[in-house]
């Protein structure tokens, strides 16, 4: 049970880690991202824009981590659902790299353009406004369209197996769909990437996350499931023994 613990405290800390990492990484690609002049301000900042990547790849593993360590208790309940979520979770965390290096791409742009005597701006803007999309693209696809498929996944598996209260994983599910309507809204262009309907869609399952992460640190796992579990298990495999 100790183990079972400090695995609690772990995903606690990295759902924690991830949101807090994506927020900072945000606002610091700011002079890149939304500045009108980012050909030039955008080098002009360039240690701040480098550590904006930095805490995205802080994000991205924290992701990753956060599947590997749920997939010994989710998949007791269902295999197949558990190595999704942990697939999905490692696509989404691709993903967010991707956007990663076309941000730090734009960043090496921005410092051509700079050290360029006579830059031709209409094919350096050209260039930029590419890599920008990509990096819209990814933060969509990412953040939105993929935790949607991955919550969902996990919310379920946690409702399942009652490892945590039910109406944490009943946040989850609904936090799931509302984000993965978000992200359908804003393929379309229904809605703006960056808008209050974008916002509030996306709360639910920001609350999801941080209320996980909150119980398990300072609850943990209900251990009662896991007693049920062995329970079961004992019961199972007595049950062989005497058919045998």
């Amino acid at each position: 049970m100790i183990s079972n613990r400090k695995t609690a405290i772990i995903v606690g800390v990295l759902f924690i880690l991830a949101a807090v990492t994506s927020i900072i990484g945000l606002l610091l690609y700011d002079p890149i991202l939304n500045d009108p002049d980012y050909l030039t301000t955008g080098f002009e900042h360039k240690n701040q824009v480098v550590l904006g990547a930095l805490f995205e790849l802080i994000l991205v593993c924290s992701a990753i981590g956060t599947s590997i360590m749920l997939y010994p208790l989710l998949r007791k309940q269902n295999e197949s659902i558990a190595l999704g979520y942990v697939c999905f979770r490692f696509l989404e965390a691709v993903i967010i790299t991707v956007g990663i290096v076309s941000v730090l791409s734009l960043l090496t742009l921005s410092q051509e353009f700079v050290e360029t005597a006579a830059p031709n701006a209409s094919s350096f803007q050209t260039s930029g406004t590419l890599l920008t999309a990509v990096h819209d693209w990814t933060f969509m696809l990412g953040p939105n369209f993929m935790l949607g498929v991955n919550t969902m996944m996990c919310s379920y598996l946690l409702y399942k197996s009652k490892l945590v209260p039910r109406f944490i994983s009943v946040m989850g599910l609904t936090g799931a769909t509302l984000i993965f309507i978000a992200a359908l809204l804003e393929m379309f262009g229904v809605i703006l990437q960056l808008s209050t309907w974008g916002a509030i869609l996306a709360i639910p399952v920001a609350l999801y996350e941080m209320t996980l992460a909150v119980w398990l640190i300072v609850k943990g796992f209900n251990l009662s499931a896991f007693a049920s579990e062995s329970a079961t298990t004992k019961t199972i495999m007595q049950t062989a023994v005497n058919l045998s």
